[in-house]
């Protein structure tokens, strides 16, 4: 599957741009701040459902606009997300509208229509940061190929934004009522439990699947949520006004030859590698699951990685179809430019 054409409208730094993409690659030139990743996070947008670079969907609507609109073709739907921002600066709330053919969707049912895998700069934070940033790694994959996941998370994230109030509350007031308690505990051990074993699915397929970049095994550090876990933590919780148990605080240790944890104990070259690898098994993944294969967006990978690790990620580019963002044309080897379609970019307009 892949995306034939694109339309924003008010989104980012964008009024309104149509684009037209290439069935195989298509490059974007353009300067910093011209709203090349700005475009990639719209295409990114459809597969997802959501933004991977804010959680704040009011800073996706161009400045003085109360709606933002993607639009696109891809193959034979339409799809659509509108953003919505409301109130006043300080007091502002948005919503997200998601059509398919015209028809409102669910995000459960919206995600899941056109499928993509990015690659970008700050994907290194995979390996090097946080434990929140492996597990998008891990909900990129999940969310896009797996409906059952996607209405799980959707139930624990309502259910875990509920709790975590009642705990605040509890925290503020010095009293804790277990009946407000006990519909949330049972809805996030439900939940929890789904959302831990499709993870555990996917971390199987990562460890069991051939590596040619570099090796290494997955460990899932799991949170596990349950009565039990829940009773142990229980005044630690009222105590700190958060949960502490569950699959937000999940986390991966990705590990090399004799359990070394590549985050302390790879270098900055593994540590790409490793990344580049877990790339590589996210299209399989994703391809092997739907049996479409995903778009595969490279967002200025050029400007952090050395020549020969380009030349691994253009490796990458198979006959699937691919988005690319640079600041220089030059960049892209005369064999692949070729074969290339290629849109120039200044502010957010075609030059």
């Amino acid at each position: 599957m892949f995306v034939k054409h694109l339309s924003l409208q008010n989104f980012r730094n964008y009024s309104k741009a149509d684009f037209n993409f290439s069935q195989s690659t298509t490059l974007i030139v353009g300067p910093n701040t011209s709203g090349k990743s700005n475009l990639i996070e719209a295409v990114f947008f459809l597969a997802s459902g959501r933004s991977f670079r804010t959680d704040k969907d009011d800073q996706l609507v161009k400045l003085n606009k109360g709606i933002a609109r993607i639009k696109a073709k891809a193959e034979d739907k339409n799809l659509e997300v509108m953003i919505v921002k409301e109130g006043e600066e300080g007091q502002l709330r948005s919503f997200k509208k998601y059509l398919v053919n015209g028809v409102n969707k669910r995000k459960a049912d919206f995600v899941g229509n056109f499928f993509a895998v990015l690659f970008a700069p700050n994907d290194l934070e995979i390996i090097i940061g946080s434990p929140g940033r492996r597990r998008d790694f891990l909900d990129n994959i999940l969310v896009q190929t797996d409906r059952e996941y996607r209405l799980a998370m959707g139930f624990y994230e309502k259910g875990l934004r509920i709790r975590n109030a009642l705990l605040h509350k509890a925290k503020e007031t010095g009293r804790r009522s277990e009946k407000e308690f006990t519909y949330w505990d049972n809805l996030l051990i439900v939940q929890g439990q789904k959302i831990t074993g499709k993870r555990e699915e996917l971390i199987r397929y990562l460890n069991d699947s051939k590596k040619d970049i570099l090796n290494f095994e997955i460990f899932y550090d799991k949170s596990i949520v349950s009565k039990d876990r829940l009773a142990q933590y229980r005044n630690a919780e009222v105590a700190s006004g958060v949960t502490l148990v569950g699959p937000h605080r999940d986390d991966l240790l990705i590990n090399l030859k004799e359990d070394q944890d590549i985050k302390y104990f790879g270098s900055r070259g593994q540590q790409r590698l490793a990344v580049l690898q877990l790339k590589i098994l996210e299209l399989n993944y994703i391809e092997k699951a739907t049996q479409n294969k995903p778009t595969l967006l490279l967002d200025d990978i050029f400007s952090e990685l050395d020549e020969d690790h380009i030349k691994l990620v253009l490796d990458m580019i198979g006959d699937q179809q691919t988005i690319i963002t640079t600041t220089h044309e030059e960049f892209i080897p005369k064999k692949l430019l070729n074969m290339t379609k290629v849109i120039k970019l200044t502010n957010g307009r075609r030059s």
